[in-house]
């Protein structure tokens, strides 16, 4: 029924036809309801069974564990606060309520400049936008206002993507970029005690919180010098933090889907655990005495965006290292750069974000010196034959 109906209305967006300054949109609609049926004709290609969307969609489907334990943690972050009882459903739905909006933002300003720069250039639209406008109201905090939001994505799409030609040709993760340009734009609303709790009653769920009231992340102590006990919310997600960053159980659910389909590369995932896990381990027995050093190195990982940014963020296929050999490298160095910012400087204490932006620019480097190293080791095997 729907490649009926898509081919019956076909011929008014083709050239000639009354809509056809609108067939990059119509593509982009064909495109995401069914298969494509173009093939290649000429040239070297490598054929697969799966094509960028549904790696994208793979994505999305990893990410929603996290996306839906956030939603809960809203809810729950909010009738904690106000000393409230409520039941799971209430607390979802209000988290629910609260994140919607934020989503359908995203999705209205990132995907409408998409559209609007592959019209004007008459190119097809690209499926990259699907992740990252999901990536973006989850790499926030709750209390972040919608018209930042929207800004944030005008700037990421523009200058982050389609300056450098669109999807697959941005050196640095939209996303992340995103969330960067907010951090240093208006840091009031992306750190502090005051942007981690959703205030107000919405569809008559939730609660008004009292005025001024605050409310720390765990790294957010540990960075103003408060020694932070581990408890069983280090795993759950039920505290403060970005909404979909918190619930180590809900990433992990999310990392086996990525890895099962092959979609992430197992080599940086493992390489970030373990340049952050060495990197803590040597700040505690550094003899540093601040809590962020002594921190045991397992919370370290468990805390923050630690683990979203290892599973979701370092393994962008487009802005990560591609040889082999250099996955392990980039993945090490993105641990041990984000352990390292955030206990040698309280001024960032999540220290992820900038680790993995840093490592973005790197990443072809590494890649020049494996295929270089590769190159010579092939003329020194031809010289000898």
């Amino acid at each position: 029924m729907i490649k009926e109906t898509l081919d019956k209305i076909r011929p008014h967006f083709e050239k000639g036809g009354k809509l056809s300054a609108l067939r990059s949109v119509f593509e982009g609609m064909e495109t995401f309801l069914l298969v494509p049926a173009t093939t290649s004709r000429s040239g070297c290609s490598i054929h697969d069974a799966i094509d960028s969307k549904r790696i994208m969609s793979f994505v999305v489907i990893a990410l929603l564990p996290a996306l839906l334990t956030g939603m809960y943690n809203i809810g729950y972050q909010n009738y904690a606060a106000a000393g409230a009882e409520g039941t799971f459903v209430e607390m979802f739905l209000y988290g629910l309520a609260v994140m919607m909006p934020k989503i359908v933002v995203s999705y209205l300003v990132g995907l409408g400049i998409e559209f609007f720069v592959a019209q004007k250039k008459n190119e097809e639209i690209q499926e990259g936008y699907l992740v990252s406008g999901l990536l973006i109201p989850m790499i926030v905090p709750v209390g972040c206002p919608l018209w930042m939001l929207a800004l944030a994505v005008a700037f990421s799409v523009i200058f982050v993507k389609e300056i450098y030609g669109g999807t697959g040709m941005n050196i640095f993760n939209p996303a992340l970029a995103a969330r960067a340009f907010l951090f240093f734009a208006y840091p009031g609303k992306m750190s502090g005690e005051s942007v981690w709790v959703a205030d107000g009653k919405l569809f008559g769920l939730g609660n008004s919180l009292p005025d001024g009231f605050t409310m720390a992340t765990p790294l957010g102590e540990a960075a103003a010098g408060q020694t932070v006990p581990m408890d069983f919310s280090f795993v759950s997600g039920l505290m403060p933090g970005s909404i979909g960053e918190t619930s180590v159980v809900a990433i992990a659910i999310g990392a086996a889907i990525l890895l099962w389909t092959r979609i992430a590369s197992w080599k940086i995932m493992s390489s970030v655990f373990v340049g952050g896990a060495l990197v803590g381990f040597l700040f505690n027995i550094s003899g540093l005495e601040t809590p962020t050093a002594q921190m045991p190195w397992y919370e370290h990982l468990m805390l923050g965006g630690f683990c979203f940014g290892a599973v979701f963020m370092a393994t962008d296929p487009v802005t990560s290292a591609r040889t082999e050999g250099g996955k392990y490298i980039y993945g090490f160095l993105i641990g041990a750069l984000a352990i390292a910012i955030r206990v040698l400087n309280p001024g960032f204490p999540e220290g992820m974000m900038l680790a993995i932006l840093f490592m973005n620019m790197f990443a072809p480097l590494i890649d020049y010196c494996f295929v270089q190293r590769n190159i010579g080791r092939r003329a020194k095997r031809a010289q000898t034959k």
